[in-house]
């Protein structure tokens, strides 16, 4: 029975092993799964998925069997019917109301629908494992092809490899079979020691024996294969041939090794920006390529630069462009963009007083008039009764504001006219009914015309006996200004500054001129202005006077006024003043700023210090890099070259001026600059605003200059080392004083006048040899007279030979000082032998004339 049972089982197994299975047959469907792991590992398992029994009419107690505690179903039609006894028949029942044919349908219908679900929920769970089977296929087809290019690629490098390594042993090979050549070379440098020493075979086998170890010891990786033994033999062997070195070769080899693990990257296109000017090495950084690479594309156009070169951004522009960059061009200067106020609008404009500014030549009576208008008596405390500084004042006629600019009229102050027409609305020109048309009036209508502003006319002095206004009105039509008695459009009003005559007719003059200009601004922005006058003062600081032009200046303002900056600790009007804010027109003077400007440039609020801050470095950086570029461009030029080759023969006064104001700084430099000559010339070696301190001493002794102060003096550290030193320090209030002195100082440096002036001629009609003299010409004076102390020229055939001195004039045998007309003489040149019979003798007087500016 047990043989049976074990024969059975047997057959069982092999059965089982046939079908590849562990299940019994006939119970389930078998299948294989294969399992994906990490680093390309898989596994087959052999799984087994029960069948489902498939529902037949007939067997629906077996498979509709109820579970326990669960409701009784209505399988047939005795359970229907026996449920039917139970529940009665009672209107909420529905099954009492069916009949047997209505039973049975339900009956079929519920099983069908049992049927359709199972067939559903089977039908879901054979398309799931079909899911499953389609994306294990995927994934093994996916691990198939990674694994075929490992596989690739681990053929590849052990081709290379193999390649790198046969390289190598030949190389160990030759290597070797140098080093056995090297040591067979040293054995035979042995050889002859060998014979001439008397030691035994022993003790020459012993020291020949280190030397056959070494040739058979291998040398270390890494050492250099050219590490021989130095002897005769090998310095004269023309036959060895120079090899690489091992560092070589592993160099080379590992830039081939990257070569294939990386391939090649793809160029990365980048946004460049660009400055105004940059080096060829930053501008290589900022494209992420190669200085190298920019060198070369330049050597192409024919550029030859250097990394650490400066190109312009046209250049730089063309480079990026050329290596497929995109370019964004930036400027230094566009951190001033923003300081621009934007556009007013109309509905934010409202009236502003109009500036007037009174022009002429001096001496006309303009501050004069101003002081009628204002009722003051300015022209009384000015020095030398004539205005040098700019001067700017507010006024208040009938309900209008007028504002007025004073300007020098001496014609040093050029500047400070054109600046004055910068800022006007209307011009004032002021006339002299007795003096008429000067040099600066005609200068004044050249800067309104220049500014384009409308022009008054004001015949002042009228009430001096003989003024004669139509004279004037006649000499303007010269120079183009037509007013109103000639048929012109100019407005002019006769006036006296004096007796105040006319003063409202002049004012009412202005005001219907402003009227028709329609002047306005808007004082709800912040403020714009233009310096008119800067000076230093001590106690205060740098001063500005300032007309506001556009929006309004408060307190605490942060400004930037040319390449200084600062914050806005006062505000002082006219009137001496303080106040807390200035509109629009307003001329007023303002504290706070780090350092004087310079007249003429525009003050700006910012928003905080660091924006003025980094605008002012801006801008003085900008000016030392033009004075340099300036000064580099004057070095290099061939004209620069000739001007300095003249000014090295100029005599040239060198001076330091100081003085109170930039406006006077700018008059003085301006008159000294007009005093040169081809001969002398005067030059400003330092200037500057404010008193004369110990640096200014230190400069002027440097190049034992002379220091001109005007309006300003020396404190008394500065005055004693002026003293120590010997530099003379002029005082001056007046600026004619000080032109006059520079001139009388360039007149003393200009060399005299050398005038020539003929006094005769004479003939030479012999020649005699006298001993210890040489040539003696024997002449007649045929025209004016012959000194002895004359200059001579001898002339042949009407050209000069020679030009010296006489060394004797003789009458007869004696000395004579000189020979009048018609007589004889004898005459000898001094170092000079060369004369001939028929020549002819000039004589003349030299005289030396001082000259003058």
């Amino acid at each position: 029975m047990s043989d049976t049972k074990s024969g059975n089982d047997k057959k069982k197994c092999t059965r089982t092993l046939q079908r590849g299975t562990l299940s019994l047959r006939g119970r389930g469907v078998s299948g294989t799964v294969r399992q994906s792991f990490s680093h390309g590992r898989t596994n087959s398992v052999v799984v087994e998925t029960k069948k489902r029994r498939i529902i037949k009419p007939g067997d629906e107690k077996t498979v509709f069997a109820p579970k326990k505690n669960a409701p009784p179903f209505l399988s047939t039609k005795s359970d229907i019917h026996n449920q039917e006894t139970q529940l009665g028949d009672t209107p909420g029942n529905i099954v009492g109301h069916l009949s047997a044919g209505e039973l049975e349908a339900r009956t079929r219908a519920l099983e069908e629908s049992k049927v359709r679900e199972i067939r559903e929920v089977e039908r879901r769970e054979r398309e799931k494992e079909d899911r499953k089977r389609s994306m294990a296929s995927a994934t093994q087809n996916k691990q198939r092809e990674e694994k075929k290019r490992l596989v690739e690629v681990k053929i590849l490098k052990s081709k290379k490899e193999a390649e790198y390594r046969k390289a190598e042993e030949e190389e160990k090979a030759r290597i070797a079979a140098a080093d056995a050549s090297a040591i067979a070379a040293a054995a035979v440098d042995t050889e002859v020691p060998k014979k001439k020493s008397t030691v035994g075979s022993q003790g020459l086998r012993d020291s020949i024996k280190p030397k056959q170890e070494t040739q058979k010891t291998t040398r270390p990786r890494g050492r250099s294969h050219r590490r021989t033994k130095l002897t005769l033999s090998n310095a004269l062997d023309d036959d060895s041939t120079r090899s690489r070195s091992l560092a070589s070769i592993r160099r080379q080899r590992e830039k081939q090794r990257r070569e294939i693990n990386s391939g090649p990257r793809e160029k990365v296109m980048r946004e460049v920006t660009i400055p105004d000017t940059i080096t060829i090495q930053e501008l290589a950084c900022r494209m992420t390529e190669r200085a190298v690479e920019v060198v070369k594309l330049l050597m192409q156009q024919g550029h030859m630069l250097k990394p650490g070169d400066i190109i312009d951004a046209d250049m730089a522009q063309l480079i990026a462009e050329e290596m497929g960059h995109t370019v964004v061009r930036v400027s230094e200067s566009d951190i001033e963009e923003s300081l621009v106020a934007n556009l007013d609008f109309d509905n934010q404009l409202e009236t502003r007083p109009p500036v007037i500014t009174i022009m002429g030549h001096v001496d006309h009576g303009k501050t004069s008039l101003l002081d009628r208008i204002r009722s003051s008596n300015v022209a009384s405390g000015e020095t030398g009764s004539i205005t040098q500084n700019i001067g700017a004042y507010q006024i208040k006629h009938g309900e209008q504001n007028l504002s007025f600019i004073d300007t020098p009229g001496h014609e040093a102050f050029t500047a400070m006219r054109a600046r004055g027409t910068q800022v006007t609305d209307i011009a004032i020109l002021v006339v002299a009914a007795d003096d008429s048309i000067m040099p600066q009036t005609i200068e004044s209508i050249h800067h309104a015309k220049v500014a384009n502003v409308p022009l008054i006319v004001a015949i002042n002095k009228m009430d001096i006996p003989g003024a004669n206004a139509d004279k004037v009105r006649t000499e303007l039509l010269q120079h183009e200004v037509f007013v109103e008695k000639m048929g012109g459009e100019i407005l002019d009003v006769e006036i006296s500054a004096k007796t105040g005559c006319g003063i409202t007719s002049l004012l009412d003059t202005i005001l219907l001129q402003s009227e028709l200009l329609e002047l306005k601004a808007n004082p709800h922005r912040d403020a714009e202005g233009i310096i008119i006058e800067a000076k230093l003062e001590k106690g205060r600081g740098a001063v500005i006077a300032v007309i506001i032009q556009h929006g309004t200046l408060k307190r605490s303002d942060i400004i930037i006024a040319g390449n200084e900056w600062g914050k806005v600790r006062a505000i002082i009007n006219d009137q001496s003043e303080s106040i807390e804010k200035a509109g629009p027109s307003t001329p007023v003077e303002v504290l706070g700023l780090s350092g004087v400007p310079s007249a003429g440039e525009k003050i700006i609020v910012v928003e905080n210090e660091a924006r003025a801050r980094e605008v002012s470095d801006y801008r003085r950086r900008k000016a030392r890099e033009l004075a340099v570029a300036a000064q580099a461009g004057q070095r290099g030029s061939l004209e620069q070259m000739m001007t300095n080759l003249k000014i090295k023969s100029l005599d040239v006064a060198q001076f330091v001026v100081k003085a109170s104001t930039h406006g006077s700084i700018e008059a003085i430099i301006a008159s000294l600059e007009k005093l040169g000559t081809d001969e002398v010339q005067a030059r400003v070696m330092h200037s500057g605003v404010g008193g004369i301190t110990e640096s200014d001493v230190t400069l002027a002794v440097a190049s034992k200059m002379p220091i001109l102060a005007f309006n300003v003096r020396a404190n008394k550290q500065a005055r004693d080392m002026a003293e120590r030193e010997g530099i003379e320090i002029r005082y001056y209030s007046i600026i004619y004083d000080l032109i006059d002195d520079v001139k009388s100082t360039l007149s003393g440096l200009l060399a005299p006048e050398r005038r020539e002036t003929f006094i005769g001629y004479a003939e030479i009609l012999e020649i005699f040899n006298v001993s210890r003299i040489g040539k003696v010409a024997g002449c007649l004076i045929t025209e004016g007279r012959v000194e002895r102390s004359s200059g001579v020229r001898l002339l042949r055939d009407n050209r000069i030979v020679h030009e010296g001195e006489l060394s004797t004039l003789k009458r007869f045998k004696d000395e004579v000082s000189q020979v009048q007309s018609g007589m004889e003489c004898g005459m000898a040149f001094l170092n000079y032998q060369d004369i001939r019979k028929g020549d002819i003798i000039e004589c003349f007087i030299v005289e030396l004339i001082d000259r003058s500016l």
